[in-house]
């Protein structure tokens, strides 16, 4: 199911590491498959030129050497420095050390001007503090010279289980890992300092009982809701979307939308009287009902399956109550904007009423809102989302260029195709359009939030400069046609 999507902590990949080394494969048959396997990355993306290769003392080091061999061989002018005399290496890193052959230097000698290419061998993903001085200044002098930088599994620097440096650290053109992605790899602004991902397959066992992954369709494609032969708008399910005030409408027309085009057979805008010959000017293929307060908005909604609150709902003692009111319905909730922030006052009052099949969509700001200080207690978003699933007993999507969705029960993942061009009014309200879609087709709640969030991402990255929320609706049939098995 994962296809290689997992998502390992430095402390795993470690464990991986060592349990192939127990079964009879030696560190050196790694650290030579690791070395090949950034040089094969190089050489796919650029042709021969001047390359220093920066070694540190442990295996990253190691792999470092094994690199200037492979590219040397294939006849680049590599050379080798090292902040790290190589009498002083131990283990396979020594090994390593003393099969390269080629052109050395002790620290910061001679001009960086003449590479063209930098390999960041100097440290991995255990090192948990900036990068010490003299490797720092190696990495600052190729930085200066504008050479491209590749780093040997993490750029120096950057911790493998944090989303940022505790520092300096490279910005490097591409990173080649091992085995599997570490959160700093996924997660911003790390992702944006390895610059592209290589992950290479060195020979270790496929995880067992992985609780983190990268977001794919791999994940969840074989759960997508498609129609049958013999489908109807009632059995392809019903979802309610319910609409703010005369003056904000719109935000609930676009999650309607995108419920609608994502595949609900029947999307219904539940208006109050105000706003219904707003929204009757515009409604189209999605209906609409008026209700006047949360008992007749339970009876309208009581025969979908999901249903969305919040956009553009208002911070009032009404969205309040018809959240309330329609946790009573049996319908997965799809809280978003407005409906999450009229809780700050009293979050358990809103959690006491949640289930496993409910989704929570805040971005940062309405995160903080409902679980105050659960942001900065762990080291990434990944432990702030998992504690807030646990606490309210939802599922939560927490929003940003790095989307987290958990659920309660501590599965994760993280949405790495995120487009800056969905940084656009209304974009979330699609979103949670999307979530409430799929839930009404019948959709485990988890894995709807983890599929719309990823077509949501992959429509705006498709659509890119001039993206606006209102085109967003229209760009998920191309994504779900690809997404579509065939036959």
């Amino acid at each position: 199911m994962s296809a290689g999507l997992e998502i390992l902590s430095t402390r795993e990949t470690s464990a991986a590491d060592a349990a192939a080394i127990a079964a009879g494969t030696a560190g050196t048959v790694l650290m030579a498959r690791a070395g090949a396997a950034v040089a094969a990355a190089i050489r796919a993306r650029w042709s021969p030129r001047p390359v220093a290769i920066f070694c540190g003392p442990g295996n990253n080091g190691g792999d470092g050497y094994v690199v200037a061999r492979e590219l040397a061989a294939a006849g680049w002018a590599a050379r080798t420095v090292s902040p790290t005399p190589r009498e002083a290496l131990k283990g396979d890193a020594a090994w390593a050390a003393a099969a390269w052959e080629g052109p050395h230097a002790d620290g910061l000698q001679g001009p960086l001007s003449g590479d063209e290419l930098a390999v960041d061998a100097l440290f991995g993903a255990g090192l948990d503090r900036p990068p010490p001085e003299p490797a720092a200044a190696l990495l600052r002098a190729a930085e200066a010279g504008g050479a491209p930088i590749v780093a040997v599994d993490l750029p120096s620097g950057l911790p493998g289980d944090r989303a940022a440096p505790l520092g300096y650290a490279p910005r490097c053109a591409l990173t080649v890992t091992f085995h599997r992605k570490k959160p700093a790899h996924v997660l911003e602004p790390g992702r944006s300092f390895c610059g592209e991902v290589v992950v290479a397959d060195i020979g270790l066992a496929a995880p067992q009982g992985a609780r983190l992954f990268e977001n794919g369709p791999a994940l969840w494609s074989d759960r997508l809701p498609w129609p049958g032969p013999q489908a109807h708008k009632h059995a392809r399910g019903g979802a309610v979307v319910v609409s703010g005030p005369m003056t904000r409408t719109g935000a609930a027309r676009l999650a309607a939308r995108g419920a609608l085009r994502i595949g609900a057979g029947l999307v219904t805008v539940l208006s109050p009287p105000d706003a219904a010959p707003v929204n009757a000017g515009h409604l189209e293929a999605v209906m609409l009902e008026v209700f006047s307060g949360p008992r007749e908005l339970a009876r309208a909604a009581e025969r979908a399956r999901a249903a969305v609150i919040g956009p553009a709902a208002g911070v009032t003692a009404d969205t309040r109550d018809n959240v309330l009111a329609l946790a009573g319905t049996g319908a997965g909730l799809v809280i978003d904007a407005d409906a999450l922030t009229v809780f700050r006052e009293r979050p358990p009052d809103l959690f006491a009423v949640l289930d496993a099949q409910d989704v929570l969509t805040p971005h940062p700001g309405e995160f903080e809102r409902l679980f105050p200080g659960l942001l900065d207690q762990g080291p990434t978003r990944i432990e702030a989302a998992r504690a807030a699933a646990r606490v309210s007993g939802a599922n939560v999507l927490l929003k940003g260029p790095d989307t987290v969705v958990s659920a309660p029960d501590g599965r994760a993942v993280v949405n790495a195709n995120g487009s800056p061009f969905l940084a656009t009014a209304g974009s979330g309200d699609v979103l949670a359009g999307f979530i409430g879609g799929l839930i009404a087709q019948g959709m485990d709640a988890f894995w709807a939030a983890c599929a719309a969030a990823w077509i949501h991402a992959e429509a705006g990255a498709g659509f890119g400069p001039g993206l606006i929320s209102e085109d967003l609706p229209g760009l998920a049939p191309q994504v779900l046609r690809r997404l579509k098995p065939a036959g």
